[in-house]
């Protein structure tokens, strides 16, 4: 049920992933846990009978992370089943130097290093930037590079980006496996896992899940259903086709959380629902299909192609809180829809050779895209008041929906080229280099106002790092990178008159940093860094009637983690991130020395797998961030909190095991998330899930 982690490769400084041994169960008779993935592959692999060239997500190459010059965490798929998280942003709160945006109740939305976005989201390396939330049941690890990453992921992506790695039918097994769970408060997941190999050459795979949610907030509810099918087709010796589809389709109750009160979240109302039961909703409905065709020509050469096509419908509609004096709250409320449809081409070609004392790793890639949105919005009108007392239980005065008072279409076209070396230089110096180039070329219609709105960016992204190893198992970096961000925004739903003046923010990222392998089962890895956004809108200082891009922000930080299998009976997965930034000048986010947004100072986490025997295992986590303000005008601060998760399992057999978590062990009362001073979520209180996992 689990899988020997072949962790020993990849910490040595290998640069070509290797076979690992499938189902493999350690001496003492517990299933392995994969807590340090081999390597950080896009195509999903875990090293589980055959290779791919198309290497590591922070470098498109065949490059171990102990080689990668930036900050990379990781969160695999046992981790994930080891805290019974199903859906993205839930993983995502156990990753040090995340904070995790509310995103209006029905989006995933981070900030990473201080920089916020909704659109930092790839699946094997290719773009999934519609603002839906991301269910993990086809998903075998979640990656976080952190820094400017625009080489690698093209536009955005300026304080790190977010990559899952999605499960691919394997040549070599047949599986069938599957895991149903459900909590306190009666949501309850099931999820299957069939793999089955049709011949030597042809495997199918099935990944599916029904989910039901629910929790401790007033009249929430929701559903998810997921499928997706895998294919993986063995054209000759050296060439390999992966086919997959996902359809994914989620509803829920939109909910925006409580508003503030004297600089802080409304305290005594953590489960009033702010809103309309019969008007809050969200649903989204996303068709993905990705081709990939990998190829080596041996002799050191090897490529790969890949194709997207994605299919975006999304809705969602509410009544959200506003401010409140304590004894009444004030109202707003709109319906939006987006229809979104993307498509990416993208090419690698990787050369391996070597000579002497010097060994290269030379990468050219060509990505191709086109977008094409639409989005529309529609407000409410209170019929007489839009005030109500604040209770328990909120009475929504009347109201009307309004008719479309905004409608948007964009069109997106991007090309970019790309070129990378890596020269090792003997034993103990290695230096990555690369240059981007993207051509962005948006036009937009506000179908309301007839306006419209066109520009054409060509930007080139650097990237620059050096490598010194003293042993095989230490390596100590620093690295420079730059990205940009077009002035429409990470969504380019709409570009005014002024914004098409405007050249693209840019992000420009300097880290010095360690890696090190105290053990063949262990990596700690340190960072200090620091992120400069520049091209920000601003009040021109000599004449408030223009606007310059004269505006600047900082982050900087520190951060040190690891993870892996400490002993033969506890695995470990611990980090701790320090962040300080602010605004530099005045400018469209706030006035000069305003701290950024949702930046808390110190943030912690911790999850551990302690292994008693072959049956009894107990897992324990911690959660901790420092206080943090709301939102740039720093008027309203989230408290500081500490949650413990707890954990226990069960292994009847290597086919069947029980596990019982529970999240938020000592009901701590806390406000993990915001989108503004006036929609901050509340934390969930105390609760219990049991689970049931086999395979046949």
């Amino acid at each position: 049920m689990r899988h020997l982690t072949k962790i020993a490769l990849l910490l040595s400084g290998t640069a070509m992933a290797a076979p690992a041994a499938a189902s493999t169960i350690a001496a003492d008779g517990q299933p392995e846990r994969d807590y340090l993935p081999t390597d950080i592959v896009v195509t999903g692999e875990r090293a589980e009978g055959y290779n791919s060239g198309d290497g590591s997500t922070g470098t498109k190459t065949p490059t171990p992370l102990i080689d990668v010059p930036q900050a990379v965490s990781f969160i695999t798929e046992d981790q994930l089943e080891d805290q019974a998280i199903h859906q993205l942003n839930d993983a995502l709160r156990y990753v040090p130097g995340i904070s995790m945006e509310s995103g209006e109740g029905h989006r995933d939305e981070v900030f990473i290093r201080g920089q916020e976005s909704t659109a930092d989201f790839y699946i094997d390396g290719l773009r999934d930037d519609a603002q839906y939330y991301r269910s993990l049941y086809n998903i075998e690890r979640v990656e976080v590079l952190k820094g400017a990453n625009a080489l690698i992921f093209g536009r955005g992506a300026g304080g790190g980006a977010i990559n899952r790695v999605a499960k691919r039918a394997d040549l070599t097994k047949d599986l069938v496996a599957g895991e149903a769970s459900v909590d306190s408060f009666g949501a309850f997941a099931l999820l299957a896992d069939l793999n089955q190999p049709v011949s030597d050459s042809l495997a199918l795979r099935l990944n599916t899940t029904y989910e039901e949610f629910d929790n401790d907030r007033d009249f929430y509810e929701g559903r998810f259903i997921g499928i997706s099918p895998t294919l993986t087709a063995a054209l000759g010796p050296d060439t390999t086709l992966i086919a997959s589809y996902t359809y994914d389709n989620d509803e829920r109750v939109t909910d925006r959380g409580v508003p503030s009160l004297n600089g802080a979240p409304l305290t005594g109302y953590d489960s009033t629902f702010f809103g309309d039961r019969d008007l809050n909703f969200a649903e989204a409905e996303v068709h993905i299909g990705r081709v990939r065709l990998e190829h080596d020509f041996n002799g050191g050469l090897s490529a790969n192609a890949s194709l997207q096509f994605a299919d975006y419908d999304k809705a969602y509609q509410n009544i959200v809180p506003g401010s409140t004096d304590g004894t009444s709250v004030s109202l707003g409320g709109y319906r939006d829809t987006t229809e979104r449809t993307n498509w990416i081409g993208q090419a690698n070609a990787i050369w391996q050779a070597e000579s002497g004392d010097l060994e290269s790793t030379l990468l050219f890639g060509v990505e191709v895209s086109s977008q094409d949105t639409q989005n529309a919005r529609q407000t409410v009108s209170f019929d007489t008041t839009n005030e109500t007392a604040l209770d328990d239980v909120i009475f929504v005065p009347a109201y009307t929906l309004n008719p479309t008072s905004r409608s948007r279409d964009s069109q997106l076209k991007t090309l970019s080229f790309y070129a990378q070396e890596q020269l090792q230089l003997g034993e103990f110096i290695e230096i990555v280099g690369g240059l981007r180039w993207d051509r962005f070329d948006l036009e937009t219609l506000d179908l309301i106002g007839g306006v419209e709105g066109d520009r054409v960016d060509e930007e080139f992204s650097p990237r620059l790092g050096l490598i010194v190893k003293p042993t095989p198992d230490l390596s100590i970096y620093a690295s420079f990178s730059e990205s940009f961000l077009p002035q429409a925004g990470d969504q380019f739903l709409v570009l005014s008159p002024t914004r098409t003046q405007f050249e693209p923010e840019k992000f420009t990222n300097y880290e010095i940093g360690a890696k090190w392998a105290p053990m063949d089962n262990v990596l700690v890895n340190a960072a200090i860094f620091r992120l400069e956004r520049t091209n920000i809108r601003a009040v021109d200082p000599t004449d408030p009637t223009l606007t310059v891009l004269a505006g600047e922000s900082r982050a900087e930080g520190f951060e040190i983690g690891a993870v892996g299998e400490v002993t033969d009976f506890w695995k470990a997965n611990l980090g701790y991130t320090y962040l300080d930034g602010e605004l530099l000048n005045d400018n469209a986010f706030g006035d000069a020395g305003q701290r950024l947004q949702q930046l808390p100072e110190h943030s912690i986490s911790a999850w551990n797998r302690f292994d008693f025997n072959d049956k009894l295992g107990l897992g324990l986590g911690v959660i901790h961030q420092s206080e943090q303000f709301a939102s740039f005008s720093n008027d309203v601060v989230l408290p500081s909190y500490w949650r413990v998760d707890a954990a226990a399992y069960y292994t009847v057999s290597e086919r069947l095991s029980f596990q019982l978590n529970i999240e938020n062990l000592f009901d701590e009362d806390y406000y993990p998330s915001a989108h503004g001073d006036n929609n901050i979520q509340p934390g969930e209180p105390f609760s219990a899930r049991i689970g049931v996992r086999f395979e046949i």
